[in-house]
């Protein structure tokens, strides 16, 4: 199929970015790409909100460039930084305006929390469950336009380029997309091709990630020669519930600690307050290690948070989705401690992409969490990705509306580009191996790569990436193409660049630390 716009990956970026270039220009085909269903994806697990700037008797931009830019440890593009910044009002208005449905509190005005790394109240939320409410809206927002359609369970497997077509033009021409349902491989061609693939947590064992953030868009960007910056920064988050619920990893909100909840160690101390002077409202980066440092120095499990001090009626009201996940693994946070670990949260790395994000790569476009714009510097303020997905769809669908009008090809350019190679028969190994293969690479990733990296480690980490690399590249060669073998060769060509970029890396900067750096 042919569509004027390819838009991969459906989370607040694609969807936000989908609908401002569907209202700036009705005549434009835009097809979405949606991993698995509508609803899901890192967007709807995001607890705690939007980071803006709106109570101006207290707040001000100035006061938020300076708590993101040190909250990335002073290497954040400033620039960047500043227009992010300013620009999120309007967005949030943007948002407001399609239907999403913020607290507000008794004066009607937004009922504004605080989290780690911010001076002020900023934080706009929806109890905690603020990703699923926006979701919401834009889901419902994408089904006014009669040009947009949307694709469930289809994975990216690699972009059109150069080298399918044959030419020399530097540009994306679309993507080959499997069905998840039938596992057979379609070609679709596009003028502009935009990826909103989200992150890659799922690398490691621990992770706050869906099942479905194995990097798709990065793994495709790093065949399609597009550059990937700053990956080894990889943000943990600091509480993370140890009792997986439902089988998945689920996430304490930082905006807890905002209302006064403490993390504990075994014997009951508040231990925050001998790492930072902003004690449990530290930056992530600072939280997660001190929890890890007390975690491995007294030989326990986790730690503890310590939300007793809250009224039931306040955790009914604002943490809704925490009391009853933790009711489900048995812990009653009203009376109990909650134990916590941090787990990989957050690529603040990604895709190189301009102040429109814009690729390298003519017609191809990258914008959230798979993309890296400057904004999170060495590690991301809290509650800012929300605000950079916003930011940066804007800029993104008024830039490609442009583009659109400056493609030359016409579509029997397109019809030419030819359909997917290599659909060999699949054997019965197949699974078994890759399963296998991902455990292998996620336990490697979780011992060597995590919060504490040590130049040896990293070196074996790479030894063993590369023997993973080579094993996932032999069944690619070997064996029809299924979703499951396709996101570990996504997986496996992130991990691999990862890890060589942490061991080019030699200072401890943000979320990156490496033992033999400490002076």
């Amino acid at each position: 199929m042919h569509t004027d716009v390819l838009v991969i990956g459906t989370g607040i970026s694609g969807l936000t970015y989908a609908i401002k270039l569907a209202e700036i220009s009705p005549e434009t085909s835009i097809s979405l790409i949606c991993k698995t269903k509508l609803d899901d994806g890192n967007t709807r697990y995001a607890q705690g909100g939007i980071a803006v700037v709106s109570n101006f008797k207290k707040d001000t931009f100035e006061k938020h460039i300076e708590d993101t830019y040190n909250a990335g440890d002073r290497c954040g593009d400033l620039e960047v930084i500043n227009f992010v910044v300013r620009e999120g009002n309007e967005r949030l208005k943007e948002l407001i305006n399609w239907g999403t449905q913020f607290d507000t509190n008794s004066n009607d005005a937004l009922d504004l929390g605080k989290e780690g790394g911010h001076s002020e109240k900023r934080i706009v939320h929806r109890k905690d469950q603020s990703g699923a409410e926006i979701q919401r809206a834009l889901i419902n927002k994408i089904r006014d336009f009669k040009n947009i359609k949307y694709f469930e369970n289809h994975i990216l497997v690699d972009l059109i380029t150069d080298h399918h077509t044959k030419t020399n033009y530097n540009r994306c021409y679309g993507a080959y997309i499997i069905s998840t349902d039938d596992e057979e491989i379609i070609k679709i061609s596009s003028k502009v091709t935009v990826l909103s693939t989200g992150g890659a947590g799922q690398l490691y064992t621990f992770t706050t990630n869906p099942i479905v953030a194995t990097g798709d868009g990065l793994g495709a960007a790093y065949r399609a020669k597009v550059k990937l910056e700053k990956l080894p920064y990889v943000q943990f988050h600091p509480t993370a519930l140890v009792p997986k619920v439902k089988g998945e990893t689920f996430l304490i909100t930082e905006a807890m600690r905002g209302v006064g909840a403490k993390l504990l160690n075994h014997e009951g101390e508040a231990f925050m307050r001998h790492y930072h002077p902003s004690a449990d409202l530290a930056p992530r980066d600072i939280v997660a290690r001190s929890i890890m440092q007390e975690i491995m120095s007294n030989n326990h499990k986790h730690v503890w948070l310590d939300a007793t001090h809250l009224e039931e009626s306040h955790f009914i009201s604002h943490f809704p989705t925490i009391l009853d996940s933790c009711k489900l693994v048995g812990i009653n946070p009203l009376k109990d401690l909650i134990p916590v670990v941090p787990a990989a949260h957050y690529s603040c790395g990604g895709i190189q992409v301009d102040k429109n994000s814009k690729t390298k790569l003519d017609g191809l476009y990258a914008i959230g969490e798979c993309s890296h714009t400057g904004l999170h510097g060495a590690n991301r303020l809290a509650s800012n990705s929300l605000l950079e997905s916003i930011v940066f769809s804007h800029r993104a669908a008024i830039h490609t509306s442009l583009e659109i009008t400056k493609n030359k090809l016409d579509e029997k350019f397109f019809s030419m580009i030819p359909a997917w190679e290599g659909q060999h028969f699949s054997s019965k190994e197949q699974h078994h191996l890759t399963k296998k293969l991902r455990k292998e690479l996620q336990e490697t990733m979780s011992q060597l790569v995590g919060i504490f990296k040590t130049k040896e480690g990293l070196i074996e980490a790479q030894k063993k990436i590369l023997s993973l690399y080579h094993e996932t590249v032999d069944l690619y060669n070997n064996n029809k193409m299924s979703s499951e073998l396709c996101e570990l060769r996504n997986m496996v060509s992130v991990a691999y660049v990862l890890v060589n970029q942490a061991i080019e890396q030699k200072e401890n900067k943000g979320v990156f630390y490496n033992h033999e750096y400490v002076k």
